[in-house]
């Protein structure tokens, strides 16, 4: 359990990388509906072949909700507002703020104790990630973007703490299958309808849509779930600051991009924040 943050950071972060690669040669729409399926095929053959307690109506109802918050409205944000222009830096800064969107809801939702050092960690890391991505920042052709933008953060700050509240008791693997159907069924009409070009079967697509099946929407969402079992949703949020620097640091080996001395102090920055913020808080009242 000790190396699961950094393991579920490390795998969050490589999102961007993979959407880099894909988005070329598919539409958002198509490109997540054919990773959502996929991954609800293969997570139903590992159920069955395990033996995995399917969930009650009341538990796939749950399970339903999360997902069009986590994986529709967060990976549907990002890819659409990606795809129609929005510079990754504008919406990493965006995305940016949903640890302090999470804490901000879980106060009054889950009734999770903030302290002030808390408070101050959280302001850190925003700063920190304004360092990273700040020349990266812009924006799209019009102010359109904002929109799916906004609607990415929405979807991961409430979908974490409605997972943290009531999908507790769900077994990981046949709560992927019912999260991921779901998602696919949501996206096919989308699919269909508002993504008229069809997919280009490249290497780098392969490529990008294994890594999305396998390593995002199997590992990384899995440790996710598992990080708010066993944590508050407040230090479980807080993780996300470092995504974006260790989305720069993926970027800098893998396409040359730019890493200063402001964003190295940016990262440095960060790490303090986070530090911070996941200090133990007082005990929650039963």
């Amino acid at each position: 359990m000790a190396a699961f943050p950094a393991l579920f950071v490390l795998l969050w972060s490589t999102g961007f990388v993979a959407a880099k690669l894909g988005l070329p040669d598919a539409p958002p729409f198509r490109f997540l509906f054919v990773r959502f399926a996929c991954v609800a095929a293969l997570m139903a053959a590992v159920a069955l072949a395990t033996g995995a307690r399917w969930p009650s109506r009341r538990e796939a109802f749950h399970s339903g909700v999360v997902a069009l918050m986590v994986h529709g409205m967060y990976l549907g944000g990002v890819f659409h507002a990606i795809d129609g222009g929005m510079p990754a830096g504008t919406i990493a800064m965006l995305v940016g703020l949903q640890p302090i969107v999470t804490v901000l809801i879980a106060r009054g939702w889950l009734g999770e104790t903030v302290v002030a050092r808390q408070w101050v960690g959280l302001a850190m890391g925003l700063a920190g990630v304004a360092l990273v991505v700040r020349h990266k920042l812009g924006l799209a052709d019009d102010l359109s973007g904002f929109v799916p933008a906004a609607i990415a953060l929405a979807g991961i700050s409430l979908g974490t703490l409605y997972q943290k509240r009531h999908g507790g008791g769900v077994d990981l693997r046949t709560g992927a299958v019912v999260q991921f159907a779901v998602c696919a069924a949501a996206y096919l009409p989308l699919a269909l309808l508002v993504d008229t070009e069809a997919i280009r079967w490249t290497p780098e697509f392969a490529f990008a849509l294994a890594w999305s099946v396998l390593v995002l929407s199997v590992g990384a969402i899995s440790l996710l779930y598992v990080l708010l079992r066993h944590g508050a949703a407040a230090n479980v949020a807080a993780l996300f600051y470092l995504v974006p620097p260790v989305t720069a640091w993926m970027a800098w080996v893998l396409f040359g991009e730019t890493l200063d001395t402001l964003a190295i102090a940016g990262m440095a920055l960060i790490a303090v924040g986070v530090a911070l913020a996941r200090a133990p808080a007082p005990a929650q009242p039963e």
